[in-house]
């Protein structure tokens, strides 16, 4: 070994064992990493910030973006309300989740696709009365495995891709990915669908500040308008979009108070009296086109920048014995009041005339420029950063139409990933699917830092040959093995590696020494280079190797020995059905 190797293979291996303490952020252990691999002299100067300008680095972040505003647009959770309302077994609610879950991840980025249907999962969990824990791991794992289909459904196969093109001169294709993805996803999904039970049922002991706050009910009220197509209609019908979270205390037509039963025929022009918590509320308001109390905010036809935000009315607040209308509160300060939590009250009058009082939680809209001043000067206290979403508007088939385009963009070969994807992300802002003020809460910043900074010190084993020295290694290790058994060590090593590492991390340390182990053996890298990506997006044993995985780990109420149980059989069945598959998708000679 020469002194360069050396170093190299000492600065990845202390990094490496800085990731498994876990005792420091992995983007700060990755910038760390990269400054002492400039200092010993195996990063250049002028290369140092190389991973900065990397497609990489656009692609994922670019992809978040995108993931945020289907998310945002509240389709997914439309369509299933629409074409699935009456999935009450667990087994037929866990088939859907896990095949939305995988399909979604094909197109966005994984943690996205995941994102998007674990509040579905919680709807589903108080139907069932079963624990969340049921549904969590199997959707987790599920997102890990429909990522393998496509290459921009996750991070390894993104860096994968550019590493060929640097092996090559070709980059892998958009659905280059599908035929070994697909098979996998498929034999995972079942095998999750019927092998659920190895999850056992947890309940989340520790729920944080923002899952303490959604178990608030508020009170709200919304009318039935022309679009909302509910016109001559049963309450009962609009109470379903709820899924039991809202409840009508009373229905206003015109001076007349009617009884919320479930059985009364509704009217254009009825006001709903609605209580429930946040979330519900907005999946009732939204899918059935209801129109909350208030008026629109100017800014909405400008700038595109109205939100709504949570504020408790403090004992030195001046709206104390105060209502709504009596403070005239559009007039005077274009803010409207959505809905009012009051603990232990049930609020049976119009919301424009509740009086309120201290301690009140209030759900404020208006201009992301008026809210904070209004708040300063009425002593009203904001609570926790977190999306509300009721009153907020969206475009349901904006972001799917975007989606679609940046998709087709690359299949017809008419731009490259990194290019359609960020013009998509751009979309998203430009058609106001996401606010101007939320395009950077979208983006995950230590994992793009983190990526930047490992590019150039990953690379290093390639420029010092040492990528080439482990290949000889496994080479001479492998040399009586079978050419199946050369892939599933590689598979198998990318597997082990990925629980301790970033998987985007594993695949720029192992990648490199993928293909010159190929070479060494005389075996063309393509088979070799799709293996790493499989084991680097297949963790399946810890709640750490994939953000996934730690995405459910606290709602869940998971211990850490709970993913091998459900992890380990489904790794032995990747590895099993991915060589051969491997092998005749990708030939060896």
């Amino acid at each position: 070994m020469t002194t360069p190797q050396i170093l190299a293979f000492g600065v990845i291996g202390l990094m490496m064992a800085v990731f498994i303490w876990d005792r420091f952020r992995y983007d700060l252990v990755a910038c760390c990493a990269l400054v002492l691999a400039i200092c010993v002299g195996i990063v250049p100067f002028d290369k140092a910030f190389s991973g900065f300008s990397d497609d990489i680095v656009i692609i994922v972040g670019s992809a978040l973006v995108v993931s945020a505003g289907v998310a945002r647009s509240g389709i997914v959770d439309s369509a299933i309300k629409r074409f699935f309302p009456n999935l009450n077994s667990l087994h037929t609610q866990l088939a859907l989740l896990l095949i939305v879950v995988a399909v979604l991840s094909a197109f966005i980025k994984n943690i996205g696709a995941l994102a998007i249907m674990i509040p579905v999962a919680f709807q589903f969990s108080k139907k069932t009365g079963k624990s969340p824990s049921l549904y969590l791991m199997p959707m987790s794992f599920a997102a890990l495995l429909g990522g393998l289909m496509t290459q921009i459904g996750t991070s390894p196969n993104i860096v994968v891709s550019r590493l060929r093109e640097e092996i090559t001169g070709t980059s892998f294709t958009m659905f280059d990915f599908t035929p070994v993805g697909a098979t996998l996803a498929v034999v995972g999904v079942l095998f999750l669908i019927f092998f659920h039970w190895l999850v056992p049922e947890r309940e989340n002991e520790n729920p944080s500040l923002e899952e303490a706050l959604g178990l608030k009910t508020y009170f709200s009220e919304a009318t039935v308008v022309d679009d909302s197509g509910f016109d001559g209609k049963k309450l009962r019908d609009i109470l379903q979009l709820g899924d039991g979270e809202v409840v009508a205390t009373a229905i206003l037509r015109g001076h007349s108070r009617l009884s919320p039963l479930p059985d009364v025929t509704l009217k254009l022009g009825d006001t709903i009296l609605l209580e429930g918590g946040p979330e519900a509320l907005d999946r009732v308001v939204s899918n059935a086109k209801l129109k909350l109390s208030g008026k629109q905010i100017p800014a909405a036809k400008e700038e595109g920048d109205v939100t709504s935000i949570e504020a408790v009315v403090s004992s030195e607040s001046t709206l104390i014995g105060w209502s709504a209308r009596q403070l005239s509160l559009f007039n005077r300060r274009r803010i409207n009041l959505l809905a009012v939590s009051r603990q232990g009250h049930r609020l049976t009058e119009r919301l424009s005339e509740v009086t309120l009082k201290s301690g009140d939680v209030l759900v404020l809209q208006g201009s992301r420029k008026s809210l904070p001043a209004f708040l300063q000067e009425f002593a009203c206290l904001p609570l926790a950063q977190r999306d509300i979403l009721l009153g907020t508007q969206r475009r349901a088939y904006v972001p799917l139409l975007i989606l679609a385009a940046a998709m087709g963009a690359t299949a017809a070969g008419l731009a490259p990933v990194a290019t359609a994807f960020f013009c998509a992300a751009l979309a998203m802002v430009v058609f106001r699917v996401i606010p101007l003020a939320d395009v950077y809460k979208a983006l995950d910043g230590p994992i793009l830092i983190m990526l930047a900074a490992l590019i150039p010190v990953s690379d290093s084993l390639r420029t010092t040959g040492g990528s080439e020295l482990i290949a000889g290694w496994l080479g001479h290790f492998a040399a009586q093995m079978p050419p199946f058994g050369a892939l599933a060590l590689i598979l198998i090593t990318a597997m082990a590696v990925t629980p301790f590492l970033n998987n985007a991390a594993t695949v720029l340390v192992m990648a490199p020494i993928a293909a010159s182990f190929a070479q060494t053996l005389g075996y063309k890298p393509e088979a070799f280079l799709m293996a790493v990506a499989i084991g680097a997006g297949c963790d399946f044993l810890t709640p750490i190797g994939h953000q996934c995985n730690t995405l459910v780990f606290g709602p869940g109420g998971y211990r850490f020995s709970d993913y091998p149980r459900l992890g380990l059989p489904l790794s032995f069945i990747i590895i099993l059905v991915s060589v051969p598959m491997l092998l005749y998708v990708w030939p060896l000679q």
